[in-house]
């Protein structure tokens, strides 16, 4: 672990590879698991806005869940979820025509029709967030249904940070993410020397 301002960083995100294999995995991550994707509190009335708008996208039963369930849930711990369809899928996935498991969300942004990616929380996966008072740990989720993803990465090279990108800075910021990529040139510097 290391310190990058008020964040503590698994070196796992730098050694770690990390590419989705969509093809082997079919979306798994959005049907599998005991609980829905994880949301921040300004995520929550963003889903509230878009509704509307996501109608459009959504299967009948994620629109069913929402409608008993609401936009989002909360757990025993008080943290905000995606609501779930009978405990399982996300109410936001949709199925392409190969029945790989979609983001609802992502379509309607992929279409313009949003400005919200999807929650940040499934555009960090494989690192999840735990926000503590003075800082948040930024980790690598080990999954054995990324397995392939593992194995992509790893085929092509790409580090579990790099494959994230675009979601690190997001949620860090620019110069945040500048930052993880110098300490991971002075470690890859390190091990080569």
């Amino acid at each position: 672990m290391f310190q990058l301002d008020k964040t503590i960083v698994s070196e796992e995100i730098l050694e770690k590879e990390f590419v989705c294999n969509l093809n082997a995995c079919k979306g798994a991550c959005c049907v599998n698991g005991d609980a829905g994707a994880p949301l921040e509190k300004e995520e929550l009335e963003v889903l509230e806005e878009i509704l509307p708008i996501l109608k459009g996208y959504l299967r009948k039963e994620g629109l069913q869940a929402i409608e008993e369930q609401g936009t989002y849930t909360t757990n025993e711990l008080g943290e905000h979820e995606t609501t779930l369809i009978d405990g399982a899928d996300c109410a936001y996935v949709i199925y392409d025509d190969n029945n790989v498991a979609l983001c609802g969300i992502e379509e309607a942004y992929n279409q313009g029709e949003i400005s919200f990616k999807k929650p940040v929380s499934c555009h960090l996966y494989p690192i999840r967030i735990k926000q503590y008072s003075e800082f948040a740990a930024v980790n690598y989720d080990k999954w054995e249904i990324c397995d392939d993803a593992c194995s992509l990465g790893k085929e092509l090279g790409v580090p579990v940070y790099k494959f994230v990108k675009q979601a690190l800075v997001r949620k860090f910021g620019e110069h945040w993410y500048a930052e993880l990529e110098k300490v991971a040139e002075e470690r890859n510097n390190a091990a080569q020397r």
